[in-house]
């Protein structure tokens, strides 16, 4: 049987993190029309969305080796369906324990894609693959809410139709996956690989708690957006548009692609010092926004910080995956993962149950003043990094 390109090989791996991604956010724009129907509070809406990530992590630390183990395509092909199902369970969802069982189900079909995808792209181009791997999720988060958005505000079936495409979507990929070729033999040790664990190799382990606070910060103010920002924007502005909690996601991930993208040449440390100065700016304008209950500023706030989403996320990633060798990738980038999905959810869900005490204003007050200290701490040791082995690419 002909297996596809590289080029194509390349396309379809990046196109279906892509649409895990874009999966992931659909959510998003919706949670407000879920809350208007079922009657829960932001601590419950900040649990389906944790949910989610508790579930990815979970895959992330006991399933991220095992694509070095039993190959690509196996693992792929396990989070494609297990996606598809989750997609299902939207579809059929009428209560708050279905919602979170699909958002933890989908969560688990995340993780395992993440970093076997990620591991695959890499393996297909070491130049492009991590490229890729830094711009394809935030395309896709962005596809994902303006998409949802859209639908919700403007076509039938709300709750219903978004999750229908991408079940249609996951099920096309899925048989498209007949054609991609293995890019790794097998290796013994499957079963010890699913023990739950950290991976990182020696080589890399310094500077990944290098970039740890900047990586940090990006993805708090991501699971921030994802999570409390359309609650935060209907009650500062008295605006509730679903398609407005969409604008907000894409607010922060297309500027973060837009950098990415741009960014893909510079030297990672000055990406990283460039992030961290982006998203230290950009939250200081979105907090002014909301308490001028200016939209547009909040929005003009969130596109800055994008920018530093995008460049903090990219310097960091190509500081840490190129130090692996091609055995240890799948790990490595499921503990970088990890990390960087523990700084977007626990934040977050640790304020939602906050909120329901001070009110989403002070605690998002609160939630910002602690980004903006680590970003402070991260410019502060940004030096260290200079000592720690850089790759340009």
């Amino acid at each position: 049987m002909l297996n596809f390109t590289p080029r194509l090989r390349l396309t379809y791996l990046a196109s279906v993190l892509l649409a895990f991604l874009a999966a992931s956010s659909a959510p998003t724009p919706l949670y407000r029309l879920y809350q208007q129907e079922w009657h829960f509070s932001s601590a419950i809406l900040t649990v389906v969305f944790a949910v989610y990530a508790f579930g990815l992590l979970a895959a992330l630390l006991t399933t991220g080796r095992l694509s070095d183990h039993v190959g690509r395509r196996p693992v792929l092909a396990l989070a494609l369906v297990l996606e598809a199902l989750s997609m299902g369970l939207f579809l059929w969802a009428d209560d708050v324990p279905l919602l979170i069982a699909a958002r933890l189900l989908q969560g688990v079909a995340t993780g395992v894609a993440t970093s076997v995808i990620g591991a695959a792209l890499i393996d297909t181009d070491r130049e492009r693959g991590p490229l890729l791997n830094s711009l394809s999720p935030l395309l896709g988060m962005a596809c994902g809410a303006l998409g949802s958005g859209l639908l919700a505000q403007y076509a039938p079936q709300p709750l219903h139709l978004v999750y229908a495409v991408l079940l249609g979507v996951f099920v096309l990929q899925a048989v498209s996956l007949v054609w991609v070729g293995e890019t790794v033999s097998r290796e013994p040790g499957a079963l010890a690989s699913l023990r739950p664990q950290l991976s990182i190799p020696c080589q890399a382990r310094s500077a990944l708690w290098q970039v740890l606070p900047v990586n940090t910060s990006v993805w708090a103010m991501g699971g921030f957006t994802l999570s409390l920002a359309p609650t935060v924007m209907r009650d500062a502005t008295g605006n509730g548009s679903m398609l407005l909690g969409g604008v907000l996601v894409a607010a922060l991930t297309l500027p973060g692609a837009t950098a990415i993208y741009c960014l893909r040449e510079a030297p990672p440390l000055w990406t990283l010092r460039l992030g961290t100065r982006f998203l230290l700016g950009g939250l200081l304008v979105f907090l002014s926004g909301m308490h001028l209950s200016r939209p547009e500023i909040i929005v003009l706030g969130t596109l800055t910080a994008g920018v530093g989403f995008g460049a903090g996320f990219l310097g960091a990633v190509r500081t840490v995956m190129p130090l692996a060798d091609l055995h240890e990738r799948a790990g490595l980038l499921a503990s970088f993962y990890t990390l960087s999905y523990l700084a977007f959810c626990v934040p977050a869900l640790a304020a939602g149950f906050v909120a329901r005490e001070l009110g989403v204003i002070a605690t998002t007050d609160g939630y910002g003043a602690a980004i903006v200290i680590l970003c402070l701490f991260a410019l502060a040791r940004m030096g260290r990094l200079e000592s720690a082995p850089q790759a340009s690419r």
